[in-house]
């Protein structure tokens, strides 16, 4: 279900989930199991069970679409910067807290205050999600700000803001954005996307978002050496790799960061195939585990495509 509005006038941010591995002996592997919300708890059993050891696959479409990632940015995030005109024609910006409908669509609660400083239904609502640290992908939705426009709907905007932040709200504090278009970039400083607010509501957010953090942060703290058998393995470096960092994981594949002499890049591991669970992430994460230490060793030979597509990262604060 997704909130019709009308026009409003013009008053107006566990326990081990791997082992790490020795450099001599074959990896270990785990089973997951169930997941928990709202903090995904991962427990390791270790199994001598074979592990399908296929590389990864390299296709065009290998990382999700922008609409994609911008929907998968707002469901894992409640704070963003509302940005509209002032009766003296200056912008104001104020952060607010906000819930999305099943099509995205922001639903906001504004103060009395809030309510009052907009002469132009016209708006902007920006979001961003830290990723480990390292990187801040981010959305901006362009749209009006709105009411909904019936009883009914304005019920349905009721139950998702309590649902959301567990308290209730009056019916005049409820607004939403009727999106026009969203402006969808990686991080700061790198040129953006334009997505069409047909193709963000029709795009799906990815299904790994609740555990990406959680698996990232686990891979980092635990298989740090993994991390660096995959640079070597999987990607087609020129240049030593002083340090390697796993940034974000979703169903398709994962994003690493690699430091060196020669500057700091992020690189695309795509999985073997489609992954639409935690489980599915980490039977592939474990698959392709097994096969880079197998080439490592030499027990396997190197019968498939590295990846060669780095991006540099040049902006400060790295």
């Amino acid at each position: 279900m997704h909130l019709q509005t009308q026009s409003l006038t013009t008053n107006l941010p566990l326990p081990s989930l791997f082992l790490p591995k020795p450099t001599t002996t074959k990896p270990h592997q785990f089973t997951p199991l169930k997941q928990q919300k709202p903090f995904p708890q991962f427990s390791l059993k270790c199994s001598l069970s074979t592990v399908s050891a296929e590389p990864p696959t390299h296709n065009q479409n290998d990382k999700p679409l922008p609409a994609e990632v911008s929907r998968t940015i707002m469901e894992l995030s409640s704070v963003g910067t509302l940005s509209t005109l002032t009766s003296d024609g200056w912008p104001l910006s104020v952060g607010v807290r906000f819930a999305v409908d099943d099509d995205g669509t922001p639903i906001l609660c504004l103060s009395d205050s809030h309510r009052q400083f907009s002469v132009d239904r016209r708006s902007s609502l920006h979001v961003q999600l830290e990723q480990s640290g390292t990187r801040t992908p981010q959305c901006t939705i362009q749209g009006s700000l709105d009411k909904p426009e019936d009883t009914k709907l304005l019920k349905w905007a009721h139950s998702l803001w309590k649902k959301r932040f567990g308290e209730e709200v009056k019916d005049e504090l409820i607004y939403v954005v009727a999106m026009e278009r969203v402006l969808q970039m990686e991080d700061f400083m790198e040129d953006g996307v334009w997505v069409s607010s047909s193709d963000y509501k029709n795009a799906s957010p990815d299904p790994l978002r609740d555990f990406a953090e959680a698996f990232a942060n686990e891979i980092n703290d635990k298989n740090m050496e993994d991390v660096s058998r995959f640079c070597n393995v999987y990607v087609d470096l020129d240049f030593q790799v002083s340090e390697a960092k796993m940034i974000w994981v979703d169903r398709l594949g994962f994003d690493m960061r690699l430091w060196s002499q020669k500057g700091t890049f992020d690189v695309r591991i795509p999985f073997p195939r489609e992954v639409t669970d935690v489980k599915g992430a980490k039977s592939s994460f474990n698959g392709m585990s097994q096969l880079a230490w197998e080439v490592e060793k030499n027990y396997q030979t190197l019968n498939f495509k590295k990846v060669q597509q780095l991006k540099q990262i040049t902006h400060k604060g790295l």
